[in-house]
């Protein structure tokens, strides 16, 4: 069983709904990012997604793509995102990670030494934003060799017949982009969410997380009710940036403030 599955079947056994929480790898330089990393697991999160800096994010709004540059401008590669997952592996071995990002650094890289790389690391999903499932075969079989899960995504616009194009293959949980748009470009509407994961549920019995537009513990919650999982990120990474000083470094409190923020985030969706 995969940490995805395991972490899953846990808190549904227990009655409780996953927090997943989003930050881009090395913001805002390496040593608060390592230390961020390593303190979600005890402020609550269930599962880690870290994105993988790219220089056109067209699915990120302008927080995760500042984020991008800061941490560009930090010195982040590809390389550097597996060193950070293998340190924080040495003293977490169960918390499941997943890497979010854009197809184009993968096959830059080389896909199947990506993929290779990212199991070696301890990486359990993967998300391309810009890789469609029509498109995604080769990545596929390459995460299928080495057990990675290739999570899907499914917006407000799926249809049926394209729905079950997008579950061709999925694997972890399904990702539902509750909003048109962005990250972080409109708020979740907690009654549109619920029709749409009701219809996903008719037809797989993947864990739906929802994401986009969720940034206060009172949206988690409410999400929470009806979802699998609650996933936030332009909200985390805001705090982070709001925590720097004009010259964009780090100040001395970033860590636990945003540690702090979080764990609002996962206990408001615990409670579900």
């Amino acid at each position: 069983m995969s940490r995805i599955t395991a972490r899953f079947a846990a808190l549904k056994a227990a009655k409780k709904k996953a927090f997943i929480c989003f930050t881009s790898a090395g913001d805002p330089d390496f040593g608060t990012f390592a230390k961020i990393l390593e303190g979600l697991p005890k402020a609550g999160v269930d599962l880690i997604e870290i994105g993988m800096p790219f220089s056109d994010p067209v699915a990120d709004g302008p927080a995760i793509e500042r984020a991008n540059l800061r941490a560009f401008k930090a010195g982040i590669k590809m390389r550097k995102i597996f060193d950070f997952v293998a340190e924080f592996r040495k003293k977490d071995n169960e918390t499941p990670i997943v890497l979010m990002g854009y197809a184009n650094p993968l096959y830059t890289y080389s896909l199947e030494k990506f993929v290779a790389d990212a199991k070696k690391a301890g990486i359990d999903g993967m998300i391309v934003a810009d890789l469609p499932p029509e498109e995604d075969s080769e990545l596929r079989a390459a995460a299928k060799a080495q057990g990675i899960d290739i999570i899907r995504l499914v917006t407000p616009t799926t249809d049926a017949k394209r729905l079950q194009t997008i579950l061709k293959g999925a694997g972890g949980f399904l990702y539902y982009v509750s909003v048109a748009g962005t990250t972080g470009s409109k708020q979740a509407v907690a009654k549109s969410v619920r029709r749409a994961i009701e219809t996903i549920r008719s037809h797989s019995e993947l864990p739906v997380a929802v994401g986009f537009g969720i940034s206060t513990p009172e949206q988690a919650r409410e999400i929470a009710k009806t979802s699998d999982a609650v996933i936030v990120g332009s909200a985390i990474v805001n705090r982070i940036a709001a925590n720097l000083d004009k010259q964009g470094k780090a100040k001395a409190g970033l860590v636990k403030d945003v540690l702090g923020f979080v764990g609002t985030l996962a206990q408001a969706t615990h409670k579900n």
